[in-house]
């Protein structure tokens, strides 16, 4: 098994994320209108809903703020159509970045990106310019201190239900699998009654960037920036955050 965790990296500091949980609503929320509209309210067909719901309940989204969402979706949500869009771009001293956006409003929410990477030294990229460094991979993240099982019996349990990696921390079980694997693995641990705080499709860079310390107020100001955007939905990037 690989020896260095990589989920840290790619999240941009979830104590973070934590601390602004209502804007975390609102893009979950998002999420869930769109993939009831587009794919059925019943999450047992609908795989795209199913995470959506599990990334709630992790954020420990109120239930009726859920079903509100899905409800939404249900209806048409009002009118309102969202769009996926991925923007790809280069931060402060080549820092490869990915930005997954659901948004009504194309015009703004490229203005808004454009923004961010020229106000802290980087620059848009063009479709695909940084999208081949990275890996598209599943992560099921587990609280070690919530079930009474050690190390080596977790990843027995993982490999057996179909992960391709795995990795320990301190505080967590980190499972990796192939995105086409994701939703059997995830089901399957779901069933040995293990949950999750992460249960998400992510992207990991084939390798990490560092950036000299002048650059750090830029790219957290950039990163800080994306995060409080109600339209974006992911950012990944490929920045040595250990360095830091």
């Amino acid at each position: 098994m690989s020896g260095h965790s990589k989920w840290a990296n790619i999240k941009h500091r979830k104590g973070k994320q934590d601390a602004v949980r209502g804007k975390m609503f609102t893009k979950i929320a998002r999420q869930l209108t769109v993939a009831a509209k587009d794919g059925g309210t019943d999450p047992e067909y609908n795989a795209g809903l199913k995470s959506a719901i599990e990334m709630a309940k992790a954020a420990n989204m109120p239930n009726d703020n859920i079903k509100r969402a899905i409800q939404k979706g249900a209806g048409g949500a009002d009118g309102v159509n969202y769009e996926e869009i991925r923007y790809e771009g280069y931060g402060p001293n080549g820092v490869a970045v990915i930005v997954d956006c659901l948004t009504d409003n194309k015009k703004r929410t490229v203005a808004d990106i454009k923004y961010y990477f020229d106000k802290n030294g980087g620059n848009m990229g063009t479709t695909g310019s940084v999208a081949f460094m990275f890996d598209r991979k599943g992560i099921l993240l587990i609280d070690r201190d919530a079930f009474s099982i050690d190390e080596d019996e977790m990843m027995m349990q993982a490999l057996e239900a179909g992960a391709e990696d795995f990795e320990a921390s301190d505080e967590f079980f980190e499972i990796i699998t192939d995105p086409n694997d994701f939703s059997v693995v995830r089901d399957a641990l779901s069933k040995a009654d293990f949950e999750f705080v992460k249960a998400e499709l992510t992207y990991i860079p084939q390798l990490q960037t560092s950036i000299p310390e002048e650059a750090y107020k830029n790219m957290n100001r950039m990163l800080d920036a994306m995060e409080d955007n109600d339209d974006i939905q992911n950012v990944y990037h490929n920045w040595d955050m250990e360095e830091e």
